[in-house]
């Protein structure tokens, strides 16, 4: 706690915490806004609900398939600070796209000719921007820190971030639709003057010729990063989480509408409950661990995760739908089966938490300074494949018809692959010690 403090108080790493902040909970109030207005105000059918649900998370997802490499490569070769003043000023002119998206659908004006594609371009662009700030968050800890710090920096910015995305949770889910249009303008242009504090951080390599052919450079970025077994395997076990939480998201606003009988504020509680929980599992594992860089953690905790996502399951199976109409917050939390349900959803992420933020320390920890972003990069690639491919897999299951809560199984299912690979690289890691 002294060490993640004092960093707190420099300006080495403040403004880069302030901006990924400020970026976390602009992604979310958006996207968050999007979602429940059209899920509940827009569809009436669980299917139709599920299936935006998950078109729009493969969207925002498929830029960091596309782009991550070139991202990489970039904050590699060029000075990482003057990379995210560029994408944070972009991200005023995308925010203000979503926003007139936001209050067309509001105003009803052009809802599926004109508001929704705006929507999904906005959404679709706030990923591009993504796709080229989330190496650098991560990258230039190592560049700015020093090496006891890096553990505690990158638990305090996968703390911060679900902080941020609890906040903008909350507000998109208590907020009228057309003050989040006006919100996520403003929050760009703070992030913007934020973000040009950030200290620079030039290249610490070589220049090199920037390969614009995404699929031939994806191949060789993800290729590369395989020599360490460690990283090769923390990018696994990485990408089958998100995999994970992109179902758990897609499925909370219909299930929340659909199998609990709750209100749009209820489906933006259980994201509020979700981004708490990896918030406390990120800060626990790093005083468990005790600033070193270590998978001890990460298969017991994936396990842990697949029972509380299963324990979540049985309580949806088991509620009661309310015939009068959708649950406020209020009404949901005296159900007899409230507690047990938001409980088991802490539980999963909490779990989450302890399992993934080492697993990112992997990734900037056993590689040389000029390879970080790269590697983080090549780890977005990977983790945005696999979270399309459980975003189609997921519209698939409700094209077919099959209930919202049984895609919980396919969550619980993966957690024991995750354990599996986590438990892989904890074998690797004690054999690189030997």
């Amino acid at each position: 706690m002294t060490v993640s403090t004092h960093m707190l108080r420099r300006r080495r790493f403040l403004p880069l915490f302030v901006t990924q902040l400020l970026n976390a909970f602009n992604d979310n109030l958006y996207k968050t806004a999007m979602v429940l207005f059209v899920v509940y105000e827009v569809y009436r059918s669980e299917e139709a609900e599920g299936m935006f649900s998950a078109v729009a998370s493969a969207v925002f997802i498929l830029p960091f398939f596309l782009f991550s490499a070139l991202a990489g490569q970039l904050a590699d070769m060029r000075d990482k600070a003057r990379i995210i003043r560029i994408v944070k000023a972009c991200e005023i002119g995308i925010m203000s796209v979503g926003a007139i998206g936001l209050v067309l659908a509001w105003k009803g004006i052009g809802v599926h000719t004109l508001a929704i594609p705006l929507l999904m371009l906005a959404l679709f662009a706030m990923g591009v921007h993504s796709t080229f700030f989330g190496p650098i968050k991560y990258a230039i800890l190592p560049q700015h820190l020093e090496e006891h710090e890096v553990l505690a920096g990158t638990g305090l910015v996968e703390a911060g971030t679900y902080i941020a995305i609890l906040f903008g949770t909350i507000l998109a889910g208590w907020i009228p639709v057309e003050a989040a249009a006006a919100g996520v303008v403003i929050t760009a242009v703070i992030g913007y003057f934020v973000a040009r504090q950030v200290p620079e951080a030039p290249a610490q390599g070589e220049l090199e010729p920037l390969d614009f052919h995404f699929v031939r450079s994806s191949i060789a970025l993800v290729r590369n990063t395989s020599h360490d077994r460690r990283v090769f395997l923390a990018i696994m076990a990485i990408s089958f989480f998100w995999t994970i939480g992109a179902v758990l998201f897609i499925q909370f606003p219909p299930l929340a509408k659909n199998v609990l009988t709750a209100s749009k504020e209820v489906a933006s509680l259980f994201l509020v409950i979700f981004s708490i929980g990896v918030a406390i599992g990120s800060v626990s594992v790093n005083a468990l661990l005790k600033g070193t860089v270590s998978a001890r953690y990460s298969p017991g905790s994936v396990i842990a995760m697949g029972l509380f996502v299963l324990g979540f399951y049985l309580v949806c199976r088991a509620w009661t739908p309310d015939a009068t109409g959708l649950l406020d917050v209020r009404e949901f939390v005296v159900h007899p089966m409230a507690i047990p349900l938001l409980l088991c959803l802490l539980g999963i992420a909490i779990a989450g938490g302890m399992f993934v933020v080492p697993l990112y320390a992997f990734l900037t920890t056993f590689v040389p300074k000029t390879q970080t972003a790269r590697t983080i990069a090549a780890n977005n690639i990977v983790n945005s494949g696999a979270m399309v491919i459980g975003s189609l897999l997921a519209t698939g299951l409700s094209a077919v018809g099959l209930d919202i809560v049984h895609h919980l199984l396919l969550s619980a299912a993966m957690c024991l692959v995750s354990a599996w690979l986590g438990l892989m690289l904890l074998k690797a890691e004690r054999a690189a010690a030997v």
